[in-house]
């Protein structure tokens, strides 16, 4: 089976994962979503600082959902199959015991804004760029990362960014607070000195730190408000306005 997810344990004590798709710009088909999934839950077995998320080169973190897998022909019942995967995977994120990473090495759209999202961190190498796009194609987000959105940023930013399908580049989001640091190129070259600030902390710092800070999202109750939103999504995945979109797509590729 080929592999689009590696992990390793760095020395430094932190795990690091890859999305390794590139030729697919990370598009996250189900069986990515599988492998992520298993990853992660072995991550949290291990004793680690923090799990890092990044993509295998300099293009694109992700581009979203495979459209593949999540084609426009989906029946809402369909769609709340193959969208639950992922939801599953940013529900873990959310949940894990160390705060999570995410090094964003490239642009990300649509679903990969939700997976970075769900992310407790968000680093990202300057020039990057990054959109929550699904209501330009009909839909909203399908794996939780809209409600997640709400908790990581001020709601009214939230709701303007999800409404209009903006890309926005990296340093608008460091002001609006979605991003945490934006590194240059140079720097971005060497991992473990842009992550040093928290590979000095012990484990069970940020063990506690990540308590503490599920506690103030609720993420309990954040569960239940990213599955909501994902069985709302799949309802717009029958709708005219869907399937165009999703149809002129697979046209350009032709």
């Amino acid at each position: 089976m080929e592999r689009f997810i590696t992990y390793e344990k760095k020395n430094a004590g932190y795990g690091l994962l890859r999305l390794n798709r590139s030729e697919k710009r990370n598009a996250i088909s189900l069986g990515m979503a599988n492998q992520l999934s298993d990853c992660i839950k072995n991550a949290a077995l291990e004793e680690i600082k923090f799990l890092v998320i990044t993509g295998s080169d300099d293009k694109m973190f992700s581009a979203g959902g495979d459209l593949n897998d999540l084609h426009g022909q989906l029946k809402t019942e369909d769609a709340i199959e193959r969208l639950s995967p992922m939801m599953s995977v940013l529900n873990s994120i959310v949940h894990f015991p160390v705060p999570v990473i995410a090094l964003l090495n490239g642009d990300a759209l649509g679903g990969g804004c939700e997976l970075a999202t769900a992310c407790d961190i968000r680093i990202a190498k300057s020039g990057t760029n990054f959109g929550f796009i699904q209501s330009k194609i009909g839909i909203l987000p399908g794996w939780g990362g809209g409600a997640i959105l709400y908790k990581k940023v001020h709601p009214s930013f939230a709701l303007d960014w999800l409404t209009r399908g903006k890309s926005y580049q990296a340093d608008e989001l460091l002001a609006k607070g979605w991003l945490h640091q934006v590194i240059d190129n140079a720097a971005w070259q060497h991992m473990n000195l842009v992550l040093d600030d928290y590979i000095r902390k012990s484990v069970m710092q940020m063990r506690i730190l990540k308590q503490q800070f599920k506690t103030s999202i609720n993420a309990n109750e954040l569960t239940l408000e990213m599955y909501e939103e994902l069985k709302n999504t799949a309802t717009l995945w029958e709708t005219a306005e869907h399937k165009r979109a999703v149809q002129k797509f697979f046209d350009r590729k032709v």
